[in-house]
């Protein structure tokens, strides 16, 4: 009996250590997956503060909540047993839909600038497109639903790069690194955002400190730079989040563009942006990064503009139809 209760504590012990061993495999690939989906991360953060501008501050924080739920959702229940699903039955169709996806983020940029550049023009076109709600829950619903919207193309993105850099692991383990990657990555991306929209309620806390200790004198410098430096911060980061839209979402189509043999943009733009980091060897790859960049958010503008008169005349009219001959059911 003692034979084989000591033979049963080495199996045991074995298991644990190959259990041990696929944690730490784990968290490595994740960890390299979410070092490679960074660059969406950033855009992620920086697009979702301009969301909660507008509203007051005792809702800042509940609707981040509730944008950061549905991020959850889109992450976990949605996006990753279609990743694995699609990786598995259908890689084909991935790049089509990311490149739809890739679609609206340039129409929702584009129709940003449509805004400033003419808004009663794109306040009618919004009403045409989604009829904009009366009260304030209504308006902060919407909110909410076109923030969730743009962060399920965000995270779509972040999910299949993620995917690409774990291709030869296990199926559980593909799910294992998908699922870390995606409560991180929703952690950090709205924990940031939480400090970001609250960082004047910070400010105007330290600026109230009555110390006249060293502590309590920089205390008040902080808390007052904060409070009349937040609102510009937020403005730059509006500006900065439609750019990553337009940016990301131009990048996405031209890349899934080059997956289909077009991919002639694409080589235009990484020759110009090696030309460009000749000229300026010190920093060369932030240079060809930057001018790739400006060359996908060019065309993602263009794209966008496309969208907008497509989306007013063509898809609006077409979903309204399909939304008249649906009737709800009535209950008994």
């Amino acid at each position: 009996m003692s034979v084989g209760l000591l033979a049963l504590l080495d199996d045991i012990a074995a298991l644990a250590k190959v259990a041990a061993a696929s944690l730490d495999d784990v968290a490595s690939q994740a960890a390299k997956a979410g070092a490679k989906a960074a660059g969406v991360v950033i855009d992620d953060a920086a697009v979702t503060p301009r969301y909660v501008t507008g509203f007051s501050a005792a809702r800042e924080l509940p609707i981040i909540g509730r944008i950061a739920l549905g991020s959850l959702k889109n992450k976990l229940l949605f996006l990753l047993p279609a990743a694995l699903a699609l990786s598995l039955l259908a890689p084909q169709v991935i790049m089509p839909l990311l490149m739809l996806g890739g679609l609206y983020l340039c129409y929702e940029g584009a129709e940003k600038i449509y805004g400033l550049i003419s808004p009663h023009a794109a306040h009618a076109h919004e009403a045409d497109v989604e009829p904009i709600g009366i009260d304030a829950q209504s308006f902060e619903d919407q909110k909410v639903s076109g923030a969730i919207r743009t962060d399920f193309i965000l995270s779509a993105e972040i999910m299949t790069i993620t995917l690409g850099s774990v291709p030869d692991a296990g199926f559980m383990t593909q799910a294992l690194v998908l699922a870390v990657v995606g409560v991180a990555i929703t952690v950090a991306v709205y924990g940031a955002v939480a400090l970001i929209v609250k960082a004047d309620d910070i400010g105007l806390m330290l600026a109230r400190v009555s110390s006249q200790s060293p502590i309590g004198i920089v205390s008040r410098v902080i808390g007052r730079a904060l409070v009349q430096g937040m609102p510009h911060f937020l403005r730059a980061l509006g500006i900065v989040g439609t750019a990553a839209m337009i940016w990301v979402g131009g990048g996405i189509i031209l890349h899934g563009f080059e997956g289909y043999g077009y991919g002639w943009l694409s080589h235009l733009l990484h020759d110009a942006g090696d030309e460009a980091s000749l000229m300026l060897p010190s920093i060369g790859t932030l240079v060809s990064w930057l001018v790739q960049a400006a060359g996908a958010g060019l065309a993602g503008l263009v794209i966008g503009a496309i969208a907008i008169p497509a989306m007013s005349y063509c898809v609006s009219p077409v979903w309204r139809w399909i939304k008249s001959r649906v009737r709800p059911i009535r209950p008994a």
